[in-house]
């Protein structure tokens, strides 16, 4: 009892020492059980710059020797146009002159297709997903067509895109902007929407309006959803310029376009 009562008359005068590592202390001065004192000056991972250079160097020599394997040693010598070695690559493709400035045209117009269809693929999502997160009734109503046409296989519509715009630059741009819109309307609108009740419930007290709560409150919660869905849409927007190459074959030709030709 005389230890006890002494325990408890330290611990109100403040002289048991708090436990390591910044945790809770148990009765006594320990650390509470199942909690480890943290370690000083690191995390358990990899930490500093040595490390996030040399790990993913590791990973890519790993991955290079691996396709020097599989092109070396598993393709009979008549495949392995299927997989060349990687300094066969580089050497054809970056160290040949000719064949390096005749992959710089067709990159080029398969990057403009591609950050063309990308920007209006923004504009247009952007401008969906506010209007939905305004009105019950436009998302009720634009939402479901969304999601038909992001289920809808792109090829299936190629048809019907080159029967009413042709075979030319728009069309390309209409695939490009079908298929980076549907995340950028999910994303924008899931962000729009992610702002709490107490803010709106401020909001509300000072009077804002729609606009204002829009604009000071809404966009700025929706700013880390829209660019995931933006860096998604990215990446499906390169794909969809180069598929829709191997389709609209007049006009400037793409990477897709040389792909085939080349096959």
């Amino acid at each position: 009892m005389t230890g006890t009562s002494q325990e408890v008359a330290d611990r109100t005068a403040g002289a048991v020492p708090p436990a390591a590592g910044g945790g809770p202390a148990a009765p006594g001065g320990r650390p509470a059980p199942g909690r480890r004192p943290r370690a000083e000056g690191g995390s358990g991972g990899p930490s500093g710059g040595l490390a996030r250079v040399l790990v993913p160097a590791l990973l890519g020599l790993v991955v290079i020797g691996l396709w020097y394997l599989v092109s070396l040693v598993v393709l009979e010598p008549r495949r392995q146009f299927i997989l060349p070695p990687p300094h066969e690559v580089v050497r054809q493709a970056f160290l040949d002159g000719d064949s390096f400035v005749e992959l710089l045209g067709p990159l080029a117009t398969t990057a403009q297709v591609a950050l063309t269809g990308l920007a209006l693929a923004a504009v247009l999502g952007l401008l969906l997903a506010m209007l939905m997160s305004q009105s019950r009734w436009v998302e009720a109503a634009v939402y479901p067509y969304a999601v038909a046409l992001q289920s809808i296989p792109i090829l299936a519509l190629v048809p019907l895109i080159a029967f009413a715009l042709g075979y030319g630059f728009g069309s390309r741009l209409v695939v490009v902007v079908l298929i980076c819109l549907f995340p950028i309307i999910t994303n924008t609108l899931f962000g729009l929407h992610s702002a709490s009740e107490e803010m709106h419930d401020l909001f509300s007290l000072h009077g804002a309006g729609r606009l204002v709560r829009l604009r000071k409150l809404q966009v700025p919660a929706a700013l880390p959803a829209t660019f995931a869905g933006l860096r998604i849409s990215a990446g499906m927007a390169v794909v969809g310029s180069i598929v829709a190459d191997f389709f609209f074959r007049q006009g400037k030709p793409g990477i897709g376009l040389q792909i085939d030709i080349y096959r």
